[in-house]
């Protein structure tokens, strides 16, 4: 169930809302649809709980049913494009990332950080190189992911520490860090160099490079990189002919941002 104990008392927090999106996150990877059970097995919501709130969003037309499985229905993609449409990076960043793919002949990404994960803002995608496939929405580790650990050593030491304390480190493959210690120092190098390179910790077979993006005020607001098959490129490769170009690309949309 979410954790809204850090709102109690505050008369500003609606439950009932927090409620409905608790449900339309609880859709997030079921591509066959899920039923009321699901529902309250994933919020920990009560079964007539559950039921309600679904209801209420195919009353509203966001979700539909069909026998006891519903699905989300088109109109909740405007919850993303209102992000989106407001939101300048992404549509500042896409021309950058056309751009830094042209050069390189490799996809390109822009994120920032939620929580424990990364969300994909904007891409350009000239090839495949994760099982899954990546697109703007999708959500991947921070603690095992070039942009993650960008965004994560951009983070104050005081907000790190705290971070670092609750996180759940798993193995994704032979190679992802799972020592808290491992990784804070690996975190240290990151903000000390500037850029990020992780080699299979979050598939076997993928190597990215990231780079933070730097708004003139001089706070880092995302992340930006590059994912490669490995046995295409090595890590030497990456830094001495990718680099250079996410981090003009990252500068560039910097300076486009305040």
């Amino acid at each position: 169930m979410p954790d809204w104990t850090r709102f109690e008392g505050n008369p500003d927090f609606v439950l009932s809302l927090g409620r409905g999106l608790a449900v339309i996150e609880a859709f997030e990877d079921r591509t066959d649809g899920v039923t009321v059970a699901d529902i309250a097995a994933r919020t920990g919501f009560s079964r007539a709980a559950a039921r309600r709130l679904v209801m209420t969003l195919e009353l509203l037309g966001y979700a539909s049913h069909s026998g006891p499985v519903y699905r989300l229905g088109s109109r909740v993609l405007r919850l993303g494009f209102s992000f989106l449409s407001s939101h300048s990076l992404p549509a500042l960043a896409l021309p950058i990332l056309e751009e830094i793919s042209s050069t390189i002949h490799e996809s390109s990404s822009l994120s920032v950080l939620e929580g424990d994960e990364i969300v994909y803002l904007a891409r350009s995608a000239t090839r495949r190189v994760l099982s899954v496939g990546l697109s703007v929405g999708s959500r991947l580790p921070a603690y095992c992911t070039s942009m993650g650990r960008v965004l994560l050593a951009a983070l104050p030491d005081r907000e790190l520490a705290s971070y670092l304390k609750k996180m759940i480190l798993r193995a994704h493959t032979p190679h992802t860090i799972t020592g808290k210690r491992t990784l804070q120092a690996e975190l240290k190098r990151t903000r000390d160099r500037g850029y990020a390179l992780v080699s299979e910790e979050l598939e076997l077979g993928l190597r990215s490079l990231a780079v933070p993006v730097i708004a003139r005020s001089g706070q880092v607001v995302a992340a930006m990189n590059t994912g490669v098959q490995s046995s295409r490129v090595t890590a030497g490769e990456m830094i001495e002919k990718f680099l250079p170009v996410l981090q003009e690309g990252a500068a560039t949309l910097g300076r486009a941002v305040g």
